[in-house]
């Protein structure tokens, strides 16, 4: 029997794959890289493009994974949600996470024998922090900022949701200290110094104060140590996320009215009723995995092979990178219903947190740990907001019919704030 063997691209596959998708990601990564870039921006033209290319591949191939030399060299290309069932169900032993943060989340580089730390502080899994109440009066109290004018824009975003990150990571006395947020260079080692003191002062509903608790595995009696000052800067630099999400999910909401006034019914009555679990907010927790499944933080996931490792039927050597486009898959109408319509109501059901076409925050053991924190964070914030004022787009103007664009870059979202 003649053994298999994995498609790989034509010369001219190569090049278009190249064009349309490998070097607008890696001028994204540059762009971000900047000092005050704003994380996660696309340029405009860069999904349809890709989304192109890939289904042309995709349909040439059949949908059987294909090796592609990119940029960074030969990737292994997940084309079909067959095999994106394998991608999510290798342990993640199999398929190596980055060792930098490139999947936005805050166990990434993280090792391995730290993990059950990490999930004990992040409450890994529990809708409801532990800390949340602790938390929504941060949030609450950090809010004011963003309604005390009539507009939204992204850079005051971006500094009511780093002082709340402080706050909730190193607690109150770190709040004005935006030194802390900046990318290593002179300044890298104060701040270090920086994070290791306030570390000491941490009130015990935060992060770092809940992490001081597992004073055997993560840190010592009398101070952080290195690896976990670093830690705590892993955890800082996934807030970076939170400004584009909110800033998206707003300017749908604000396109979709009835859906806004939906949620924002949901956030003055959150509280109220017995029984009622604080920071819950369902509805508005769909509203923003919605914006995530159409602007996802992360349009592509890199893992690496540490074993031989079978795709169809055919088998690949260990250190074998694989690519899973999500931002392709999740907007992909061949096999997501609406896929660029936006429809917070299909989160409703169980089986959509399950479902490997949307992985906002990725699936089984490389799901992203601050998950259900992100989600808590950027609700909360939404809710605030959206509690007594009404959101109405000033840029860009969408069609709440659809399709909606294929990017939405946070720096261009301009939104006007009306007293409900």
């Amino acid at each position: 029997m003649t053994a298999r063997t994995t498609a790989r691209t034509g010369r001219g596959e190569r090049a278009r794959f190249v064009a349309a998708h490998t070097l607008p990601a890696l001028v994204r990564g540059f762009v971000n890289a900047r000092p005050g870039a704003a994380r996660g921006h696309a340029g405009p033209g860069r999904p349809r493009w890709s989304a192109a290319t890939l289904r042309a591949l995709r349909e040439r191939h059949g949908g059987a994974p294909v090796l592609v030399r990119g940029l960074g060299g030969t990737v292994l290309l997940i084309l079909d949600p067959q095999d994106m069932r394998q991608f999510y169900a290798e342990p993640v032993g199999s398929l190596a996470l980055p060792a930098t943060g490139t999947d936005g989340c805050a166990h990434t580089g993280f090792r391995v024998e730290r993990r059950a730390v990490d999930d004990s502080v992040l409450a890994t899994g529990q809708s409801v922090h532990p800390s949340c109440g602790a938390f929504l009066s941060v949030l609450a109290d950090e809010a004011r900022r963003l309604t005390a004018g009539g507009s939204l824009e992204p850079a005051r975003v971006r500094y009511v949701v780093a002082r709340a990150a402080r706050r909730i990571v190193l607690g109150d006395a770190a709040a004005e200290d935006v030194e802390l947020g900046r990318r290593p260079g002179r300044s890298h080692d104060r701040a270090g110094a920086r994070i290791a003191a306030y570390a000491d002062l941490a009130e015990p509903h935060t992060l770092v104060g809940r992490a001081r608790r597992h004073t055997d595995s993560l840190g010592r009696p009398d101070g952080l140590g290195p690896d976990q000052v670093g830690q705590v800067r892993q955890w800082l630099a996934a807030f970076d996320l939170v400004p584009g999400v909110l800033l998206r999910t707003l300017l749908l909401l604000g396109a979709h009215p009835a859906e806004q006034d939906a949620v924002a019914a949901e956030a003055r009555a959150a509280g109220s009723a017995r029984g009622a679990a604080p920071g819950a907010l369902p509805r508005m927790r769909a509203c923003v995995r919605e914006s995530l499944r159409l602007y996802p933080t992360v349009p592509d996931l890199i893992r690496t092979t540490r074993a031989e490792t079978e795709w169809r039927g055919v088998r690949h050597p260990a250190g074998t990178r694989v690519l899973l486009p999500v931002l392709f898959h999740q907007r992909d109408p061949d096999h997501v219903p609406a896929a660029h319509v936006f429809v917070p109501g299909r989160w409703a059901s169980r089986e959509a947190d399950r479902d490997v076409r949307m992985a906002p925050f990725g699936h089984a053991g490389g799901r992203c740990p601050g998950e259900q924190l992100g989600l808590l964070v950027t609700a909360a914030l939404c809710a605030e907001v959206l509690r007594g004022h009404r959101v109405r787009p000033v840029r860009p103007l969408l069609d709440p019919l659809g399709p909606l664009p294929a990017a939405l870059d946070p720096q261009n979202i301009r939104l006007r704030l009306t007293r409900r």
